[in-house]
């Protein structure tokens, strides 16, 4: 998770667009024992369930964290779901619109499966979070586009392949993607649960890094909505956790020359040691760490340089502590 335009819609300018830090003073440990209570709970009467969620919650954002938390942590990725429908997808890649036939007759068997086996992939995790919430009286919308990965949608836009919700709360449109919080598959055959509070009411400029929604009102930033789709460099669910976010270099690929400097700059939404930050190259099992200078954190925005002294196409990627965050190709040509 390849260039690609899109119309500007200036009536959507106005939507109002924030983050998890908004809600700072709220302590999420009741809602989050409300989960633990709740766990294994059958989804056979959704009515009930979201009153057992949210009931005993005073505020709407403890309210949609039960829910999405629950969710997350409650219903497993399917790999047969996973593996069928992405075949389908290359079946109909040619044919939008035999694939939108197959796509609602299977959506059925799809939510059958989830309600009774709490097993699905992102569509019926959209679809369960925003069915709760109107249970709950909130405000939910799914959101269908690209999701950006090291497999795919990497360098244009191709697959529409992803869904994903945006929540209103307090008078605020918010973005959320409970099936990458729930955990990830290997090799496409093996769900793990392992559950990412990255993706959970995520600020825009991280959110759009690696997804793109078809209607781009729900990018929810006014700089993104007016610009065209970039193909920029790969992040991954451990960028989420750390908090990161990609400026320099903008695009995933960069073209030097030997011995040219280069600048690698990021954001970071949490207080991080320069000393936990490094750029290395994976080859097989071995890394090797490459000598950066001019490391700086200026008010979260940090900074760091390096010159490559060989021609050559160079997959690097920026690590922070343990997780690799960003993953950017550069070749280096001749002077």
């Amino acid at each position: 998770m390849k260039t690609i335009l899109f119309f500007f819609f200036a009536s959507i300018l106005n939507i109002a667009f924030s983050q998890v830090s908004d809600f700072k003073t709220i302590d999420f440990t009741k809602a989050d024992n409300t989960v633990k209570l709740n766990e294994g709970r059958s989804l056979n009467n959704l009515p009930v369930l979201a009153y057992k969620l949210t009931h005993n919650l005073s505020t709407e954002v403890e309210k949609f964290r039960a829910i999405y938390t629950w969710v997350c942590m409650n219903v497993s990725g399917d790999s047969y779901q996973h593996n069928k429908v992405s075949r389908k997808r290359e079946k109909f890649k040619n044919d939008s619109l035999g694939y939108i036939k197959w796509n609602n007759e299977y959506k059925r068997i799809a939510f059958n499966k989830l309600l009774k086996y709490k097993k699905t992939m992102c569509t019926g995790y959209a679809y369960l979070i925003k069915e709760l919430c109107f249970m709950a009286n909130i405000e939910c919308e799914i959101v269908d586009g690209y999701g950006r990965s090291f497999e795919t949608n990497v360098e244009a836009l191709e697959s529409t392949n992803h869904s994903w919700n945006a929540v209103k709360l307090n008078n605020k449109w918010y973005l959320c993607d409970a099936t990458w919080s729930s955990g990830y598959m290997i090799n496409g055959n093996l769900f793990v649960k392992d559950y990412n509070n990255g993706y959970f009411l995520t600020e825009p400029v991280l959110f759009a890094k690696n997804h793109y929604p078809l209607q781009r009102k729900w990018l929810l930033d006014e700089t993104l909505i007016s610009t065209k789709f970039v193909a920029e460099p790969i992040v991954y669910g451990e960028t989420f956790k750390q908090q990161i976010i990609p400026i320099d270099p903008k695009e995933l690929k960069t073209t030097l020359k030997k011995n040219e400097e280069i600048s690698f700059r990021f954001k970071s939404l949490k207080t991080i040691s320069t000393e936990t930050i490094s750029l290395i190259k994976i080859s097989g099992i071995t890394k090797k760490h490459y000598k950066i200078y001019d490391l700086k954190n200026e008010n979260g925005i940090i900074s760091f340089k390096y010159s490559f002294k060989n021609k050559g196409l160079y997959d690097v990627h920026l690590k922070v502590e343990n997780d690799i965050v960003a993953t950017y190709t550069i070749e280096v040509i001749k002077t």
